[in-house]
């Protein structure tokens, strides 16, 4: 049945994947952002009413980060407004690991609403529609957490998830885990870029508080310097974070992308050359 999807963060790397999936599937996507009509704007709580008017269901990717502060106020707000507007369900978009995250999950569980967490790992596409494209364009990828070992997903596999999971209600009240199916530290996937792309790409590990230098010197905001910070200190700092999760394989009924594809796939749109 055609539905009314809200699609919050529908121009990212997971968003507009998602609405892709839901518009081949004939739904409404409604996208919003602080340049769409109607407005979105997380620090405006006001624009939050037109954005849910008349929608069905909704998909959550709060920008930045939910580790960031005010997104716990902001989820609340939103799961307010969502239940009072009638909301069939929502999906939210959260990071494996993070104690502020599972603050926000809590939030929406305890909302009123049927709802499904997707709680990710780092997603391969840092490496190509993120902050790490530049490095590997340049030939030198140089991050802190040299020895932590990151089970990668990719960005296609999670909205897929999503896009299930937000249309089938035998999900709703589950955290689904998505990982891809090899831990790799960022060596290992450093060395298969280069080989998939046919460019020597070196790694050189650095401290977190060189990389957040690096950060401020290229003029990013303190917001980001702080979040990229935490990321690498409390999240890949967690053992329970390299855990590889067969959620996409259950949900989804094929396995994970592996980080060699990936490359592969990326590598022939000469991106990195």
């Amino acid at each position: 049945m055609r539905q009314n999807i809200l699609v919050i963060g529908g121009t990212g790397k997971t968003g507009r994947r998602v609405v892709g999936n839901l518009k081949q599937s004939g739904h409404n996507v409604r996208i919003v952002g602080r340049k769409t009509d109607p407005a979105f704007d997380w620090e405006n709580t006001d624009t939050y009413d037109a954005a849910l008017k008349d929608m069905d269901r909704a998909y959550i990717v709060y920008y930045p980060d939910l580790a960031v502060p005010g997104s716990r106020d902001a989820i609340t707000t939103l799961t307010e407004k969502a239940l009072q507007a009638g909301l069939e369900k929502v999906v939210l978009l959260s990071g494996k690991g993070e104690t502020e995250a599972e603050a926000c999950e809590d939030i929406v569980a305890n909302s009123g609403l049927n709802y499904t967490l997707v709680r990710a790992s780092w997603f391969n596409q840092n490496f190509s529609e993120g902050a790490f494209l530049e490095f590997v364009q340049n030939g030198v990828v140089a991050l802190p957490m040299p020895n932590a070992e990151i089970p990668f997903v990719d960005a296609d596999d999670i909205a897929d998830v999503v896009s299930k999971v937000l249309m089938d209600d035998s999900y709703n009240g589950q955290t689904v885990t998505v990982t891809g199916p090899q831990k790799r530290t960022f060596k290992e996937v450093v060395g298969i870029m280069a080989e998939a792309s046919d460019k020597t790409i070196q790694f050189v590990p650095i401290s977190i508080d060189e990389f957040k230098e690096g950060m401020r010197q290229a003029g990013l905001p303190d917001s980001y310097v702080w979040l990229f910070g935490y990321l690498f200190k409390e999240v890949l700092g967690n053992p329970d974070n390299q855990e590889v999760s067969d959620d996409v394989a259950k949900v989804l009924g094929r396995p994970a992308k592996d980080f060699e594809t990936y490359a592969k796939e990326t590598a022939v749109t000469r991106i990195w050359n």
